[in-house]
């Protein structure tokens, strides 16, 4: 398997990884990330400083049917309230008994200033909580663990990696983000493409175990490049271009540093977080009965695969394996409603993976099955011609 022999080429460079280091001086900010990913839920969300994440000026709770629109006008009259409390803390006219103006003015602590606070005005953020969200990924996480872990010591890369997909996507194998990015590990589909199939018939990126050794080959990547563990998962949501000029222009791989001093357009409050959030998650996945008590782990998937011969119609797959189409659907998510449709053949040299019904099947005997002389369709417009012909 090409990949595996990469993945496993790849790790001899760094076979003793470094450790994924948890600074005292961002320790302020992770658990900040661990409120977030613990206490507080997506019915709820906090606003606070953007910068000293320590600063919290108020919970935020909102009603289980409340729509998009209607939450953001309460956390767009929240912010506006303290950042006019800010202002006025910044120019002196707040007044001497204002109890919240006196409240948040002692958050800060010894950052408190003028100068601070006008700042501080135009930095008041909402951060969604994720607490229910963290848990169920808890609970799917069980479901390609042991996949992850393998992939990550083949490549000899920190076992801590596994729980990336906690920030990414709450290990919701099915996850879009609003500007594209989709699966486990969520991959832009510029980024996928370096490492995935992705076409009219094919997206990878929703194959938790492609995209897992996708991951795999980007952060070791990113290592080479950058040298540092801190750095290289910054570059998993920054792009390694982006921490290297980072770098560069701080003249240091110091993480703290970077986080705390970096200033660019593209540098910004999800790219300063990224790593922080990642020890937080880290952090739960660790000891999750510390945070939320007992987990019920979904059952790890163990499936077979087996190479697809050539181009053929998911009907012929059906009709050979004597499998359903919706069995076949739910455990390979890779492939496309086109292919469902019978718009696209399954591609020649897919890994099609198995249902546990007929996971004895192997490559050979697909093959055998789809009969010598099995005539398929024309290939659709946009993909390579069929073969006439399957050979066992």
């Amino acid at each position: 398997m090409l990949c595996t022999a990469v993945l496993l080429l790849s790790g001899l460079a760094h076979a003793a990884p470094a450790d994924i280091p948890r600074p005292p001086e961002l320790e302020r900010d992770v658990q900040f990330w661990i409120r977030v990913y613990s206490q507080v839920t997506t019915r709820e969300g906090l606003l606070h400083d953007g910068r000293n994440l320590a600063v919290v000026y108020k919970t935020l709770q909102f009603e289980p049917d409340i729509d998009r629109s209607e939450r953001r006008e309460q956390i767009d009259a929240q912010r506006d309230y303290y950042s006019t409390l800010l202002r006025s803390l910044a120019d002196g006219s707040a007044a001497a008994d204002d109890a919240e103006a006196n409240r948040v003015r002692a958050l800060f602590g010894n950052e408190a200033s003028p100068a601070r606070f006008v700042l501080a005005a135009d930095e008041v953020r909402f951060q969604l909580g994720q607490s229910d969200r963290f848990r169920e990924g808890l609970s799917r996480s069980g479901l390609w663990g042991g996949h992850i872990a393998e992939v990550l010591a083949a490549a000899g890369l920190p076992p801590e990696i596994a729980a990336l997909p906690h920030v990414e996507s709450s290990f919701d194998a099915s996850a879009y983000s609003k500007v594209g990015a989709a699966g486990l590990w969520q991959f832009m589909r510029s980024t996928g493409r370096r490492f995935l199939r992705i076409d009219d018939a094919v997206d990878e990126r929703m194959d938790p175990y492609r995209a897992t050794e996708a991951a795999a080959q980007l952060l070791d990547f990113n290592y080479r490049l950058l040298g540092s563990w801190p750095l290289a998962l910054t570059a998993y949501n920054h792009g390694a271009a982006g921490m290297r000029r980072a770098r560069d222009a701080m003249q240091t791989d110091d993480i703290v540093a970077i986080v705390r001093s970096y200033s660019s357009p593209s540098f910004g409050f999800a790219s300063r977080n990224f790593y922080v959030s990642f020890l937080a998650a880290l952090e739960i996945d660790r000891q999750p009965e510390r945070y939320f008590g007992a987990i019920d782990r979904h059952k790890q998937m163990r499936l077979a695969e087996v190479t697809v011969p050539a181009y053929v119609p998911v009907a012929a797959l059906e009709r050979v394996l004597k499998v359903e189409r919706t069995s076949l659907r739910q455990v390979n998510p890779a492939l496309l409603p086109t292919v469902w449709r019978g718009q696209r053949l399954v591609p020649e040299g897919y890994r099609l993976r198995l249902p546990a019904e007929v996971s004895a099947i192997t490559t050979e005997q697909l093959a055998a099955r789809l009969a010598p002389n099995e005539q398929f369709v024309a290939q659709p417009r946009g993909n390579k011609p069929a073969r006439p012909k399957v050979k066992p």
